[in-house]
């Protein structure tokens, strides 16, 4: 389908019939309401529902649509790309919601009837869509990293809480089964304290080589200059920014760290009750400031919180190869690690997660050992992706029905997102060591300061 010809297709859809909660009272009804008044008033609390947004549907944003339409008591209400074909897609599995491409038009024709918008774009967009969100006063999940820049994480932190809003980002193994259970066993103390956490990841969100020349003509499936959005203006190249590679590239993602990091990070963060880091330091090779660099490995120092020793050291390696051999990293029997994990070290042993849907293994003396995990009361593990990852989804939706909380509220997740652009802003500075002072929210090495927020650009 041709781009004007999908564009007329677009305006038809959006003018159609908005789709709200009703109880189905005709002007007749109301005529006997004295008569019928108790069973109006049940059937408002039978069809409370949550209208939904989906900003971005391609992709990851594909997978949060099904997660959270899945849900008993959600409408979905509006979809909004800037391709067609993701668009097309999920017009047909949701006929009844309106379509937009600009999500600025789209809160500003129906920004009344919605309840709660689901931010799925690359990492660049995905304040200014969720800050609009938070404004016009509705519920969002963003998937992770919350933000692309420090003081977007910080600042949607602070909307969220001035205006009380139910939020959640998108780090949907938080609520897995072997996840929870490791930050119980950790905070029951079984390795004592914990005085160092490894953890790794083969995948490699960087690029090497330099900017592209020229551009490429746009297809017609594609609105580039939303695409780009508030990020610098930069000609199309196809292959190299949509769809799924802008993770490798500064103005746009946040590399493998900000990918991989920020689920494999959860858990220790989470059970070691950490903050933001005290220092960073990045290993890798030096920026060419287009694409991140490749093979990172980034030690953060970590002030001291109840589960840790009087400072803990993170350790994060990414790229083929990762992790290096380590006598921390070694299983017992020689038994290979698996692709992505964490260990945790502590003063009686370590802790060993996989990631992810395996169970954490407890290594003391060389050994693996038996585990009572019967007293923490979990349901049983589902090994099965598809019946566990809608659980992060469904506590968002029963959290706007007054029904649960989040488990990783804006809150949360800014800190997390923080400490992870940490590491991705000293890749910027090869081997040298930032110090962060968590109060001023500024570097003590100030050349590292300016990339700690962005111009956004008019678009």
């Amino acid at each position: 389908m041709k781009k004007r010809e999908f564009l007329k297709k677009v305006a038809v859809l959006s003018t159609g019939v908005t789709i709200l909660p009703s109880c189905g009272i005709n002007q007749s009804e109301e005529n006997q309401k004295n008569e019928d008044k108790n069973k109006i008033n049940d059937l408002d609390q039978e069809v409370k529902r949550i209208r939904t947004a989906h900003i971005g549907i391609g992709g990851m944003g594909a997978e949060d649509l099904k997660a959270i339409s899945s849900h008993d008591f959600v409408d979905v209400v509006a979809i909004c790309d800037v391709d067609f074909v993701a668009l097309m897609t999920a017009q047909k599995l949701h006929p009844k919601a309106q379509v937009y491409s600009d999500y600025r038009e789209m809160f500003k024709i129906i920004g009344n009837d919605i309840d709660a918008v689901i931010v799925s774009t690359p990492d660049h967009t995905h304040a200014p869509a969720s800050m609009m969100a938070m404004e016009f006063g509705k519920a969002v999940y963003c998937q992770k990293p919350l933000t692309h820049h420090v003081s977007e994480a910080r600042a949607m932190q602070r909307l969220a809480k001035e205006k009380n809003l139910v939020t959640q980002m998108g780090i949907q193994v938080h609520s897995f089964y072997d996840y929870k259970l490791a930050t119980l066993l950790i905070q029951d103390g079984i390795i004592g304290k914990v005085k160092t956490v490894r953890a790794w990841s083969p995948k490699n969100w960087g690029y090497d080589g330099p900017k592209p020349e020229g551009e490429d003509k746009i297809p017609d499936t594609l609105i580039w200059d939303l695409w780009l959005g508030t990020a610098p203006e930069r000609p199309f190249k196809k292959n190299f920014y949509h769809p799924g590679n802008w993770r490798k590239l500064m103005d746009y993602g946040c590399g493998t760290l900000g990918d991989m990091g920020v689920h494999i990070f959860d858990t220790p963060y989470n059970a070691l009750q950490l903050d933001v880091p005290k220092t960073i330091v990045n290993n890798c090779r030096e920026s060419n400031g287009f694409g991140f660099p490749e093979q990172n490995e980034v030690t953060y120092e970590f002030p001291g919180t109840k589960y840790t020793t009087e400072n803990l050291t993170w350790i994060w390696t990414d790229g083929e190869g990762a992790p290096a051999s380590h006598e921390d990293l070694k299983l017992p029997g020689d038994e290979a690690l698996h692709d992505q994990g964490a260990m945790f070290i502590g003063e009686k042993g370590r802790l060993y997660l996989p990631h992810f849907q395996m169970m954490p293994k407890l290594i003391i003396d060389g050994k693996f050992q038996e585990m009572d995990i019967a007293k923490f009361k979990l349901e049983e593990p589902i090994r099965d992706y598809e019946a566990e990852a809608p659980k992060h989804y469904h506590q968002f939706i029963d959290a706007c029905l007054g029904k649960d909380e989040c488990t990783a509220p804006f809150s949360y997740a800014s800190r997390l997102t923080e400490t992870i652009l940490l590491g991705v802003i000293a890749g910027r500075f090869p081997n040298k060591k930032l110090h962060w002072d968590s109060e001023t929210a500024q570097f003590e090495e100030k050349e590292a300061n300016q990339y700690l927020d962005s111009k956004y650009r008019v678009f």
